[in-house]
């Protein structure tokens, strides 16, 4: 990182000097400007917050009533100390957003977590001319490369039909906040109930309320005691997965919606009996692809297989280097994150139902 940098890490996260605010702080901070309402991108206790208009519902649930959260449509612009800050679709969950900076001329943009194809629930991403382009790697290895989104949705609805037909209820696994909504989004409400987790069914209200069309659902905490489950499909976090909540579906088929599904024998480690490979980051192709479409010169990239894509990108002619972040992607310990946020409240209702 060179001295006249938009943006540098540091312990508190990416810092803007000259703006004086930060971009997905992990410590609190006075001013952060937040691509989207995951736990690794968004921590509690910041002075302020800036973030689409799209999240803003999203990010005030996980921050708080409480908090400071200020928002812009996408592609209009703020000055902040002299730093035209403006927030751009990313695709990845509702309001998620790529941070434009421009100063004297010189246009940062900083991807957070983001994929191309485009799906129900969130406003599809669109490429940002920049010069610098800070982007996530999370799947940046040539094997990731995602079937398309409806193939996957029919997958499940086979498999949904096929443990109705034997008595059983589906257990279908994705983070609360984003895949979860998009999993719905693809469910076909004429083969039985769905029922949620109250970690994912919190979200769900927030994703109703803009706009988002959603099948009918339930919590399934709200069900009485003695329920038969079977033909019932329950969406709920990983984190769920062999719980006594889990357990009183009775017979259930367990399946998960995740890119990491790509890899043969993630699923039985996990000891699964479903994986469907659905992933709200970019794959190899569009990751490349998304990086050429900002005709930046210069690419820093953040978590996930860095060091691989850092070495492709200078193959192919770019100034391309690692930036060190603490960002975590698609993974059991974000999804960790964001249930321990919400399921306190969720089982406290769950035991006085």
């Amino acid at each position: 990182m060179s001295t006249g940098d938009l943006l540098k890490p540091t312990d508190a996260g990416l810092y803007c000097e000259v703006g004086d605010f930060f971009v997905d702080p992990r410590r609190p901070v006075p001013r952060a400007v937040v691509t989207h309402a995951h736990a690794d991108h968004a921590c509690w206790g910041c002075g302020r917050y800036l973030c689409s208009a799209e999240g803003q519902g999203v990010l005030q649930i996980r921050m708080g009533r409480e908090a400071v959260v200020d928002s812009l449509p996408y592609g209009e612009a703020v000055e902040i100390n002299g730093v035209r800050v403006s927030l751009h679709p990313a695709g990845h969950i509702l309001g998620s957003a790529q941070v434009r900076l421009e100063h004297r001329g010189e246009v940062w943009v900083a991807s957070g977590d983001y994929k191309v194809e485009p799906d129900a629930t969130c406003t599809p991403f669109e490429p940002v001319a920049c010069h610098v382009f800070v982007t996530e790697s999370t799947f940046g290895l040539p094997i990731y490369r995602w079937p398309s989104q409806q193939s996957v949705f029919d997958e499940i609805n086979a498999w949904w039909r096929a443990n109705r037909e034997a008595g059983k209820a589906s257990l279908l696994l994705g983070y609360a906040l984003g895949k979860s909504q998009r999993l719905l989004s693809g469910l076909d409400p004429s083969i039985g109930p769905i029922y949620t987790h109250g970690a994912v069914e919190k979200l769900n209200r927030a994703y109703r309320e803009a706009g988002v069309a959603l099948p009918p659902t339930a919590y399934a905490g709200t069900a009485a005691k003695g329920k038969s489950w079977g033909g019932a499909m329950i969406v709920a976090p990983p984190s769920a997965q062999g719980t006594p909540w889990a357990r009183k579906f009775g017979p259930a088929s367990t399946g998960i919606a995740s890119g990491w599904m790509t890899i043969r024998g993630t699923r039985r480690r996990k000891a699964l009996d479903r994986g469907f490979v659905l992933s709200d980051h970019v794959d190899w192709p569009s990751l490349l692809g998304s990086i050429a479409a900002t005709g930046a010169s210069r690419v820093l990239v953040t978590h996930g297989y860095t060091a691989v894509v850092v070495r492709y990108l200078r193959e192919q002619g770019l100034d391309a280097e690692i930036l060190a972040t603490r960002y975590e992607g698609e993974g059991d310990a974000q999804d960790r994150a964001e249930v321990d946020a919400m399921e306190t409240e969720a089982e406290a209702v769950e035991e006085a139902s």
